[in-house]
């Protein structure tokens, strides 16, 4: 088979090493891909929310089956363009992409169908939702509806910082067209987990759990980001908590998929929040998490490809996940300044020296030869072991190794 995986992050990296695992794979290509990705398969300089152009390439190399990665190019529609082709695609249509597209179509949907998730309201009106911002008390949620690169949620401590929230991103636009509207929620309390799941329209198979590190500093405070490192599995994923998450949460969304007539057929992520072995949603994303991934598929030891075909033809029933007992974790190096502004075209040293690491490039490019930093994150030091403490040791060994101007990283991931 000849493979196209679109994007260019730590995710696209992870999806590329497991499918290269494959021995139905002949050819991988990766559209645009990165420096690190460009070692295991043909980048081609290709956009990944370009649809036409990956189309047509698609048509053109022969492709089997696109891996879509990033929710740009299927919030664009990825999955409706190739399949008018009759090319496949791994990922949702443009219907069910929505629930990545936006945040108050979640809600509603999570409302409707009774999946326990946080109180919201949804505003248009800045002035309005300034009105409302202590809603639930303080802290508050506020959310830009619309895509963000993960960066579109606002914690605000208080009613001033809530105000400033609102605008920021419907006012001052700092997420464009995403913040028209907002979604103003209660803050939950708990501990994060991340449920990545298979399903084919007809059934929905989770994976195994995570958990990642949104905020930029150690301890959990700062900024959001788009992700500073997981682990896998989740330490609170015990067997009672799994079957409720199944039962309260998995089985409802896809009975509730199915009786609005969205034919799901690709990975769904849901972010749960979880306090005293009560689960609640806090979000969905049409895609692979980053760098959920990362961690996951180290432990993935069913062909990826094999799982993808099935989601496809409706068969996903037929196919048994195996996974591997022991732990990974992955610690993304940043770079300085990151989630704001940040300097690229620093050079990485130290990559050829890590040892029983896989090293998942996510903002990389190659300059006069050598590897530059390319992006806010950079690089996702993943490991494997026997358990987590060993997992994690590997993980910090391995990075400081590792080095260019301005790396950061936080210390405390899966500690």
């Amino acid at each position: 088979m000849n493979i196209l995986v679109v994007g260019s992050g730590g995710r696209e990296h992870a999806l590329v090493w497991k499918i290269k695992q494959s021995p139905k794979v002949a050819k991988i290509y990766c559209a645009p891909g990165n420096a690190g990705i460009a070692k295991d398969a043909v980048c081609v300089d290709i956009a990944a929310g370009d649809i036409q152009a990956l189309a047509d390439f698609a048509e053109k190399n022969a492709i089997d089956l696109t891996v879509a990665g990033p929710e740009e190019c299927l919030v664009k529609g990825i999955s409706d363009e190739f399949a008018k082709r009759g090319l496949k695609v791994f990922g949702p249509d443009k219907a069910c992409a929505e629930f990545e597209n936006s945040k108050a179509f979640t809600k509603q949907f999570l409302q409707k169908y009774q999946i326990p998730t946080a109180k919201y309201e949804e505003y248009t009106d800045p002035n309005e939702a300034k009105a409302r911002c202590g809603a639930f008390g303080y802290p508050a949620v506020i959310k830009a509806d619309g895509l963000a690169a993960g960066k579109g949620v606002i914690i605000a401590a208080d009613e001033e910082e809530a105000l400033s929230a609102i605008d920021q991103i419907m006012v001052h636009k700092d997420f464009g067209a995403s913040g028209d509207k907002i979604v103003l929620e209660e803050f939950l309390t708990g501990t994060e987990a991340s449920v990545l799941c298979f399903l084919d329209g007809r059934s929905i198979v989770p994976m195994e759990s995570a958990r990642d590190y949104k905020n930029i500093y150690d301890g959990n405070i700062g900024p959001n980001t788009g992700g500073m490192g997981t682990y896998s599995p989740n330490e609170l994923f015990d067997a009672a908590l799994e079957q409720r998450v199944y039962s309260e949460i998995l089985e409802p969304i896809l009975a509730g998929m199915q009786r609005e007539g969205l034919d799901y057929r690709g990975v769904l992520f849901v972010g749960l929040m979880i306090e005293k072995a009560e689960p609640k949603v806090l979000e969905f994303n049409v895609r692979f998490g980053d760098p959920e991934t990362q961690s996951v598929l180290m432990r993935l030891e069913t062909d990826l490809v094999d799982i993808m075909e099935a989601c496809n033809a409706q068969r996903l029933g037929e196919i048994k996940l195996d996974w591997s007992k022991e732990a990974a974790v992955c610690v993304v190096m940043a770079s300085g300044g990151y989630p704001a502004a940040y300097e690229k075209e620093k050079k990485i040293t130290g990559l050829e020296n890590t040892d029983g690491a896989v090293v998942f490039h996510a903002g990389t490019a190659l300059k006069d030869d050598n590897i530059v930093t390319n992006g806010g994150r950079v690089l996702g030091v993943t490991c494997r072991a026997e358990n987590r403490q060993q997992a994690r040791e590997c993980a910090y060994r391995n990075i400081e190794k590792i080095s260019f101007e301005g790396a950061y990283y936080r210390k405390d991931i899966a500690k």
